[in-house]
């Protein structure tokens, strides 16, 4: 299992950072390599790639799998005997381990025939070793480029490669983040688990852009302590937000990637401000929570300007409202400088570093602890519901907020319950996050279109049209808060 971080490098700090690593221990290497797939792209459905690259005088062939889409990704080397010229790719020579059985499935019984080159890379690799807090750790800057090969759509299409990567050789995982946080920091680089292999597919199939990564269901084991829980939460409200950062701050992420990173990030707040007392130090948690607030309030500008201009337009124009512009968010930057700063990459760095860190010394059961979560952030998430359509708008705003924690502690949970109650309290929940989400919609809407208005005439039909709207709405929401509260509580033992 490889384990490494990976990031790009802004050009201003090329110069400086390539003077960092190469010191007089660092080496210099030329990797010239060849990506292969199937014809029907079996290997890249499956998550695998498969290479034979030049690394210096000896030939190496390299298997990679899908990992966890952070820091650990699967890999099995074979080192091929010299000889002249390139070497054969060959399949057969992963056989009998993990990669190589994935492998095999992926190519059936006549894949491993239909191989042939898909894009190439050429780098220039420096490489150091470093010691940091008790991990042995190898830096390597790769400068160079990706071709897409003869045959595909991209074929002689290049793109650069500008990266730098952190893999552990041996030692303790938290000392490699560590130090790849200290890096970032000090040369601004932002954190991409985008691999060579995802970059050469696209630019191969000239795919400009991908769908936006979503959540994944729970996979946390019954069996598991709360510290493993704590750290399986983290991680995968971590493996759905970065990759929705990563496209946005190279450029090629939408407004989907957008909403979906900050579904990623609520839902990491909730595991952290929920969950703290799992890893053992409830108060860093909860620190870490509040210091995402921001970066997460700036993004949301941009996104509901987006999300309303694309569902509320449409309706507009079919209920027969002038054509206007709309008003821009109140953004006070662009989602991709946020996602590349350094202070956003830190948070994200801050948040592995919590799942990493050593389990407390005494362990509730995981079923009683997840019954005392659930239990407390049911009914806050339920307070306001009795005279919610009386309530100020900051509360509604408020319930909302405490409704989609509840709403993420429960998924995160679900293998622990059995299915019939959790799916029936799962299907109020989501009728529920509808309704107030439609609401909150329509005050988001009220508060960018009335300025606009004032200099935009045409806008006052969308204003009179959203506020008409808003009765139905909070009547909707709050029968549907009504119904949530006589929905089964799986968490509770009869």
């Amino acid at each position: 299992m490889e384990i490494e971080l990976k990031f790009q490098v802004p050009p201003a700090r090329r110069a400086e950072l390539l003077k960092a690593v190469a010191t007089a221990s660092a080496h210099k290497l030329r990797l010239r390599a060849v990506y292969a797939d199937t014809p029907d792209r079996r290997l890249a459905a499956a998550g695998l790639a498969l290479r034979l690259r030049q690394e210096g005088r000896r030939w190496v062939q390299t298997l990679k799998g899908p990992g966890d889409g952070l820091m650990q990704r699967l890999e099995h080397e074979v080192v091929l005997p010299p000889r002249r010229g390139r070497p054969l790719l060959d399949a057969a020579r992963h056989a009998g381990t993990p990669a190589g059985d994935a492998l095999a499935r992926a190519l059936g019984d006549d894949g491993a025939a239909l191989l042939q080159p898909l894009y190439t890379t050429d780098v220039t690799r420096v490489l150091r070793r470093v010691r940091h807090a008790g991990a042995l750790v190898e830096i390597a800057y790769d400068r160079g480029t990706l071709q897409a090969a003869d045959g595909t759509p991209g074929a002689g299409e290049r793109a650069t490669i500008d990266e730098i990567e952190f893999e552990l050789f041996t030692g303790d995982a938290a000392g490699l983040v560590a130090l790849a946080a200290r890096w970032a920091e000090r040369f601004g680089l932002w954190w991409d688990p985008r691999t060579k292999s995802e970059r050469g597919y696209r630019l191969a199939l000239q795919q400009a852009t991908v769908p936006a990564t979503r959540a994944v269901p729970s996979r946390l084991a019954p069996e598991s302590t709360t510290a493993a829980a704590w750290a399986g939460m983290l991680s995968a409200a971590l493996a759905h937000a970065l990759p929705n950062a990563a496209e946005i701050a190279s450029g090629s992420g939408g407004p989907e990637h957008l909403h979906q990173l900050r579904v990623g990030l609520r839902r990491l707040r909730s595991v952290l401000r929920l969950f703290g007392a799992w890893g053992g130090d409830a108060a860093a948690a909860l620190e870490l929570e509040a210091a995402w607030r921001e970066p997460f309030a700036q993004l949301g500008a941009t996104r509901d300007s987006d999300v309303l201009a694309q569902t509320l337009q449409p309706v507009l124009a079919a209920a027969g409202a002038p054509d206007f512009a709309w008003p821009a968010g109140h953004a006070a930057a662009a989602p991709a400088d946020i996602v590349r700063s350094a202070g956003f990459g830190a948070l994200l760095l801050r948040s592995l570093a919590l799942a990493l860190q050593p389990p407390p010394a005494t362990m509730p059961d995981l079923r009683d602890a997840a019954a005392t979560v659930l239990r407390r952030a049911w009914k806050q998430a339920l307070r306001d519901a009795p005279d919610f359509v009386h309530a100020p708008v900051d509360a509604q705003h408020r319930a909302r907020k405490r409704l989609k924690r509840f709403r993420y502690a429960l998924e995160f949970l679900l293998p622990l319950y059995k299915a019939g109650p959790a799916k029936q309290l799962q299907r109020r929940l989501a009728r529920a996050a509808d309704a107030l989400g439609a609401l909150n919609d329509l005050y988001v809407a009220e508060d960018l279109l009335r300025p606009h208005a004032e200099t935009v005439p045409a806008a006052w039909f969308a204003v009179g049209w959203v506020v008409a709207r808003r009765e139905t709405a909070l009547a909707a929401a709050a029968d549907a808060l009504h119904r949530l509260a006589e929905a089964p509580q799986p968490w509770r033992r009869r």
